[in-house]
C-alpha cells in the first residue's frame, strides 16, 4: 500500500542545519519548548513502529473520494486516543528557502520563520539567490517524497491533533536530540472510528487553495469507519 513506504520516524538533521537553527533561535532568543519525559517515551515507541512497519495497527489509512486523497482513522477496535497523546513527528524532507515565496507544496509545514543566514550558509541553501544580509528564510519539512503516515492526516477547521514544535534533550529513550522537532499531539478525545484531522492553514487561510479543492468542511466525523473498516460518510 501507499503508506508503507513512507518509513522517516523523524526529523533527519544534519550538523550544518542544527547549527544554522540554534544560532537563529539565540539571535531571536527564542525558546522551544522541551519535550516532557512522557513525550519523549511515546515519541520513542511510535518512532520503533515506524521504521519496522509504516503504520502502527491501531491506525489505519483509507482513500477518500475525489480530490481528497487518503485519510488516517483510529481503527473501529482500537482504545480512545485521549488528550497530550502522541501521535508522531511530522518527517519529510528538510529545506531551507527564501521566506514568502509562492510554493504549491501541500506537504511542507513551516516549522521556523524569520531565519537570517550567513553569506555562507546562503551559498549553501540558496545558490541560485544573490547574497543579501535582510533576506528572511523558513525552515521547511517537504513530506513529498519522504516522510511517514502523519503526511495521510487531513486538513481540518476542527482539528483533533495539533502539531507541537519542541526541542528533543539528551534520553536514555534512543532519541537523538534536536533543537527542533514537531510532534504531532492530540488535542482532544479521538474515539475509535473517527478520522484524525489537523489545521494546516497558514494565515492567509490558503490550505485548499493550494490543493486546488473546492474547499471540504472535514472534521473528524465527516468520514468513519465502520467495525469491517469501511468508509462511511456522515
Amino acid at each position: 500500500m501507499v503508506r508503507m513506504k513512507y518509513k522517516l520516524a523523524r526529523q533527519v538533521l544534519s550538523d550544518q542545519v542544527v547549527k544554522t537553527i540554534t544560532r537563529n533561535l539565540r539571535a531571536k532568543k527564542e525558546k522551544i519548548l522541551r519535550a516532557t519525559t512522557k513525550q519523549m517515551k511515546e515519541l520513542a515507541a511510535v518512532s520503533r513502529i515506524i521504521e519496522k512497519e509504516g503504520i502502527p495497527k491501531y491506525l489505519v489509512c483509507k482513500k477518500l473520494s475525489g480530490k481528497l486523497g487518503f485519510g488516517l482513522f483510529l481503527h473501529p477496535c482500537a482504545k480512545p486516543l485521549v488528550k497530550g497523546q502522541v501521535i508522531a513527528s511530522y518527517s519529510g524532507e528538510i529545506v531551507i528557502a527564501p521566506q514568502n515565496v509562492e510554493d504549491d507544496c501541500a506537504y511542507a509545514f513551516e516549522s521556523l520563520s524569520d531565519m537570517k543566514l550567513t553569506k555562507e550558509e546562503q551559498v549553501i541553501y540558496n545558490k541560485k539567490g544573490k547574497y543579501h544580509p535582510g533576506r528572511l528564510y523558513a525552515l521547511y519539512i517537504d513530506a513529498v517524497k519522504k516522510g511517514n503516515f502523519t503526511r495521510f492526516i487531513n486538513h481540518s477547521d476542527k482539528p483533533n491533533i495539533e502539531p507541537e514544535i519542541l526541542t528533543i534533550p539528551k534520553n536514555p529513550y534512543g532519541l537523538t536530540p534536536t533543537p527542533l522537532e514537531v510532534v504531532y499531539i492530540v488535542k482532544r478525545t479521538i474515539n475509535p472510528g473517527e478520522q484524525l484531522v489537523v489545521s494546516y492553514d497558514g494565515d492567509d487561510g490558503s490550505y485548499w487553495g493550494v490543493m486546488n479543492i473546492k474547499p471540504f468542511p472535514m472534521t473528524s466525523k465527516t468520514f468513519r469507519l465502520d467495525p469491517s473498516l469501511n468508509l462511511i460518510r456522515s
